[in-house]
């Protein structure tokens, strides 16, 4: 039973893969990548092996407490996960606990994710190889160490179970993953600078993180090359009781989920009113405009594309304050997000699915959808980039130059908005569907959803040249006159833009809409 369940899991994966051939590519291309870095891996080691025996120590202790760390986290937040041998879904066929139990050891042992944690592992022993006996020892503490990952990993996504797998749960942590992700250069260079200022302290913290279970099975071949027999046995008990720890709580937590399999994590909210359809007007426009702003405030699929809007300037103040100290760093980042302003409006339709139906069997006029959708952005995106603007300019000093900026990234939120309007009646693409991972790949996504937003920039910065000239000349000449018309400029031509594509998406969405929805059933 244990091999055919082992053997459904990678036939499930092999076909998937067949059926998808990009993402069979993108699984070779990953493989591939894996491969490189364990083989990174694998001339680190090989390196370490003649280094000291402190600094072999602190390496190993410290990568293996950050992998048992990684696998307890990882499957809290990467909600998308393969779930082939999931319990709940396994629970009514007539398998023992003990074998499903085994079953999914296994299958996180021979996963991609366990195969590369076991070669890393077993990499890790090279470092021992000048100690014959912590060699031994190294290749029983990595197994134990490698089935610590999975079964701690497997233990708390149990004990988490109840509120992981809440939708709320799982939209959440979808979004709070783009934090770091946006965040990723500075966080690199801060963790950098800050393990160059603990250097000196580090064997220390690996020295006490050996005691812990996190790093109690990787201090072990340590503590036998130095001839600390007492430590060595020490740490090994703590690591096998960490071990058997997980795998009670895991097999606990695999019999409460057996035993009632059929739960439900929603709780109903009674709301009254109307509600934003209430706060617009009684027309089609209004409508839309209001099904939008709920959409807004309620689906994290929307609110992910928001959340980008302040890390992009935050991302480039920081590389303004951590570079030459360039202070038109921070003004990219405020134009850059009035672009990605119009990314809530060319995905819409495709974040619609065929919901979209709706808007077609009302007879809703292309020019009332369009509308409707970019005023629901424009309502709360606009306030958004003036405030933002407006930080950029008091973190720069050059309160001189608020109109002219203002006036920029004005028009280009509003030029985008416009320009958006018609992409998104040309073309649609798959997108994470209502209460997935709104970071879940869709195969078959990447190349219309890049040329949706080519376009859309594209087209926003030819709608934006006005504006954009009369920016450079302001600061050329230094005129305060100059900059208070590019204000007016900006507003002005850019509400007549957003009016432009408005009417122009709406007579595309008129002759397409049937061919759109036929495109999101697909």
């Amino acid at each position: 039973m244990v091999a055919v369940l082992v053997s459904l899991r990678f036939r499930s994966l092999w076909n998937s893969l067949q059926h998808n051939p990009w993402q069979l590519v993108g699984a070779i291309v990953g493989a591939l990548y894996g491969l490189g870095m364990l083989a990174l891996a694998v001339v680190g080691f090989a390196l370490l092996s003649v280094a000291p025996l402190d600094l072999q120590r602190a390496v190993i202790v410290g990568a293996g407490s950050v992998l048992i760390l990684g696998w307890v986290i990882a499957p809290l937040v990467m909600v998308g996960a393969d779930q082939t041998l999931d319990p709940i879904k396994l629970s009514p066929f007539p398998i023992s606990r003990n074998s499903l139990f085994v079953s999914l050891t296994a299958s996180g042992v021979l996963g991609i994710p366990g195969i590369v944690t076991t070669l890393a592992a077993l990499a890790s022993v090279i470092v021992w190889w000048r100690h014959p006996l912590a060699l031994i020892v190294a290749l029983v503490c990595a197994a134990i160490g490698v089935l610590t990952c999975v079964t701690a990993s497997r233990a708390f996504m149990s004990l988490s179970s109840g509120v992981s797998s809440g939708r709320r749960y799982r939209e959440l942590t979808g979004i709070l993953v783009l934090i770091p992700v946006m965040l990723l250069g500075p966080i690199i260079i801060a963790v950098s600078d800050g393990a160059r200022s603990i250097a000196g302290v580090l064997p220390a913290v690996t020295g006490v993180l050996g005691w812990t279970p996190l790093g109690a099975a990787w201090a072990v071949p340590g503590d036998v090359a130095a001839g600390a027999w007492v430590a060595a046995a020490a740490r090994l008990l703590i690591a096998l009781a960490t071990l058997a720890v997980c795998i009670a709580v895991w097999r606990r937590g695999l019999d409460r989920m057996l035993s009632s399999p059929l739960r439900s994590n929603s709780s109903t909210t009674t709301r009254s009113g109307l509600g934003m359809f209430s706060r617009v007007s009684d027309s089609p426009t209004g409508a839309v405009m209001a099904r939008s702003l709920t959409y807004w405030m309620r689906d994290p699929r929307y609110a992910q594309q928001l959340i980008i809007l302040p890390l992009l300037v935050v991302l480039m103040s920081f590389y303004s304050f951590t570079g030459d100290g360039n202070s038109i760093m921070p003004t990219m980042g405020v134009i850059l997000a009035a672009y990605f302003l119009s990314s809530g409006v060319y995905a819409d339709v495709a974040y619609d699915g065929t919901a979209f139906a709706l808007h077609l069997t009302t007879g809703v006029r292309g020019i009332a959808d369009r509308a409707g959708r970019a005023l629901a952005v424009a309502s709360f995106g606009v306030p958004l980039i003036i405030v933002l603007t407006v930080a950029v300019v008091a973190i720069t000093g050059d309160v001189a130059s608020l109109p002219g900026t203002l006036g920029v990234t004005i028009g280009i939120a509003l030029a985008s908005l416009g320009a958006a309007s018609v992409t998104s009646a040309l073309i649609v693409f798959p997108v994470a569907k209502a209460g997935e991972n709104p970071f879940k790949s869709q195969p078959g996504a990447a190349l219309p959803s890049t040329l949706a937003m080519l376009g859309t920039f594209g087209a926003a910065t030819i709608l934006a040249l006005p504006v954009g000239i009369l920016a450079i000349t302001t600061i050329v000449t230094g005129s305060a006159l100059l900059g208070w018309i590019t204000l007016i400029v900006g507003v002005v031509v850019g509400a007549a833009e957003l009016v432009l594509g408005i009417v122009v998406g709406g007579k595309v969405y008129d002759r397409r809409g049937p061919e759109l929805l036929m495109r999101l059933r697909s």
